[in-house]
């Protein structure tokens, strides 16, 4: 499949990795790499995150927390900061090393016009639209795909399936954004993983897979669906539940009342009613329209 023709000229990715570390003027480690800078964000809990900004020219110590924007993930010490710092170094140095190429290309997407195309190689472009982005990949590409990831569609979105894209052509990415990649596919597609790898994911390793586990093992549990604190009933938070936690109108609902802080401590994929231990609730709600529902009105 040929690709359309380019509507200007093309500007190749380059970039200098040299890393600069510093302190800003309130206190925290920060680092330049190019016109990218990173740093190191106390959080409200104690901890820290890494946030980032981009081309301010100002000296490492007169920038402040207002410069940065985002929560790239939390920090453990100043040591892992550091690693993700040189991380992000070398993957704008291999970045620079792969030669894409930017352009425009009239393009129709599955998200729209194309407004912008990064050439990776042939047959396999990325596509940026006013909302969304993915990749395409021509029909011999998307025969590469092994048969556990393959879409029967040419078009893998940026949000998850870019990764499948990454780790089909890994020559085509940095080693950052082949970690990444295998990340995305052990959470999104766990049987996958498991297949290309030839090991068992354990308990942790795979969001999906864990919800799964966690849906199989309470099938025929009240799982709570809404909850909000009830004012006629201390400490107290009023649920509403179903069976498996089913959010479908025509499903029995059922409203418990649960202590604050055990509901508190719910984990990830939901909180499970101990019908031991939390009662059926029948009296007053705090759910507005809750009359209306029992009824159907």
């Amino acid at each position: 499949m040929s690709m359309p023709d380019l509507q200007c000229d093309r500007v190749p990715i380059t970039g200098d990795a040299t890393v600069e570390f510093g302190a800003s003027a309130d206190g925290f480690p920060v680092a330049r790499i190019a016109d990218t800078l990173l740093a190191m964000v106390p959080a409200r809990d104690g901890a820290s995150f890494l946030a980032s900004a981009w081309r301010l020219t100002r000296p490492l110590p007169e920038l402040t927390r207002d410069d940065f924007h985002g929560h790239e993930g939390r920090l453990e010490d100043e040591a892992a900061f550091r690693a993700r710092v040189f991380e992000t170094a070398q993957h704008k140095r291999e970045l620079s090393a792969l030669g894409r190429i930017q352009t425009r290309m009239a393009a129709s997407t599955p998200w729209g016009p194309s407004q912008l195309a990064t050439i990776y190689a042939e047959g396999i472009v990325s596509h940026t639209t006013a909302g969304h982005g993915g990749f395409h990949l021509s029909a011999e590409r998307n025969l590469c795909v092994s048969p556990s990831l393959q879409k029967s569609s040419p078009w893998y979105e940026e949000d998850a399936e870019w990764a499948i894209v990454a780790h089909t052509f890994p020559d085509l990415f940095t080693a950052y954004e082949r970690k990444c990649a295998d990340e995305t596919i052990r959470n999104s597609w766990p049987s996958a993983w498991e297949a290309i790898h030839g090991c068992e994911l354990k308990p942790g390793q795979s969001w999906t897979k864990d919800r799964d586990t966690f849906e199989s093992e309470h099938a025929g549990d009240w799982i709570v669906i809404s909850a909000v604190f009830s004012s006629h009933h201390a400490d107290m938070t009023e649920v509403i539940a179903t069976r498996g936690g089913i959010r479908d109108h025509r499903a029995d609902e059922r409203r418990f009342l649960v202590p604050s802080g055990e509901y508190a401590t719910r984990g990830p994929y939901g909180f499970v009613i101990d019908q031991q231990r939390h009662a059926v609730y029948d009296g007053p709600s705090d759910f507005i329209g809750w009359p209306k529902r029992r009824t159907g009105a």
